[in-house]
């Protein structure tokens, strides 16, 4: 390494402490125990910043329903007002508009579109979650309320004998979801 490479890292080096000093007190106000966690002394200091300042945008994120992080406010109209030709088709351009705003669905086979749309109209858009503005980051929304769903659509053989041992319960036999959907991902 020659001395401008050398002087470039350091350079680089002490920008990095820097940020990271400055992150470290602008979360002083929000401290807990998760800062101070043993794994983020194991990260190099470019993953710690990038950690610090994912949870200081959480800290400072709006909690908002999810349906006033869309401009104009997202409104469905109720399931009971719809067809189910338009409910379809409404139905795939809502999922596409919440994955836009980093929403994405999982666990969504198992519902035939009526049941899944209901879920994003009475489930989703009223529910209020902090709005994260950070690149490759988005809210995972399961579309499974029970365990039983999970072990009988979602779960392999593994995730199913582990359960089983785990809790000492029957579980319900596998099945393939009937509504095979391609989701944004």
């Amino acid at each position: 390494m020659d001395t401008s490479e050398t002087r470039r890292a350091a350079v680089d080096e002490v920008e990095l402490l820097l940020a990271n000093a400055r992150l470290r007190d602008e979360l002083e106000p929000y401290r807990d125990e998760s800062i101070d966690d043993a794994s983020v002394t194991r990260m190099s200091l470019r993953t710690e910043n990038e950690y610090l300042a994912s949870m200081l945008a959480w800290e400072r994120a709006p909690a908002l329903p999810i349906a006033s992080w869309f401009t104009p406010v997202m409104e469905l109209p109720s399931p009971d007002a719809l067809d189910d030709d338009a409910l379809s088709s409404l139905l795939t351009d809502t999922i596409a508009r919440l994955y836009a705003e980093k929403v994405v669905l999982c666990y969504t086979d198992h519902l035939c579109d009526r049941e899944l749309y209901k879920i994003i109209y009475r489930d989703i858009l009223p529910c209020c979650e902090k709005k994260v503005e950070l690149p490759g980051k988005y809210l995972e929304w399961r579309c499974i309320e029970d365990n039983e769903t999970w072990l009988r659509f979602y779960a392999d053989a593994i995730e199913r004998r582990r359960f089983q041992e785990e809790h000492d319960v029957d579980i319900p036999p596998s099945e393939q979801p009937k509504y095979k959907r391609n989701m944004p991902q």
